[in-house]
């Protein structure tokens, strides 16, 4: 049976996102091992330890490029100008995480909004990134 035991966010600058992840967010540092000039940095739901990992992964590979810049940040400089969020978070309570948020200054770029699976709202994670969190109902 297959299975997602990790999943990568593209970010600018691994301890920024560290930080943005755990400390707003609520996320819980668990991987960090170096590699190179990078790490091998996880975060997990502090409800779910053995759940899936969300690898804090560096945009700025210089050995894939696009027009003499990293590809990952092209790529990433391209959705969030278009306005696309890169990936999608999970919420028991959109209205609650929204507000705590808010409140720790987190930018939204779409507030909470009624779905036909539930509700979302899209944020900026201050990496580079808009992430659309989601409450399914």
């Amino acid at each position: 049976m297959m299975f997602v035991p990790v999943t990568s966010i593209l970010v600018d600058d691994q301890d920024k996102a560290l930080a943005f992840y755990t400390d707003v967010l609520g996320f819980v540092k668990k991987t960090d091992i170096p590699v190179g000039g990078a790490k091998w940095l996880t975060v997990v739901s502090p409800d779910a330890p053995d759940g899936v990992e969300l690898l804090l992964e560096p945009d700025g590979n210089p050995g894939i490029q696009i027009d003499g810049k990293p590809a990952a940040q092209v790529y990433k400089k391209t959705l969030y100008d278009a306005g696309m969020p890169f990936t999608m978070l999970g919420s028991t309570d959109l209205q609650k995480d929204y507000e705590r948020m808010t409140e720790r200054g987190v930018r939204f770029t779409q507030e909470p909004t009624k779905t036909d699976f539930g509700a979302q709202a899209v944020f900026d994670d201050t990496c580079g990134n808009l992430i659309v969190l989601v409450q399914q109902d």
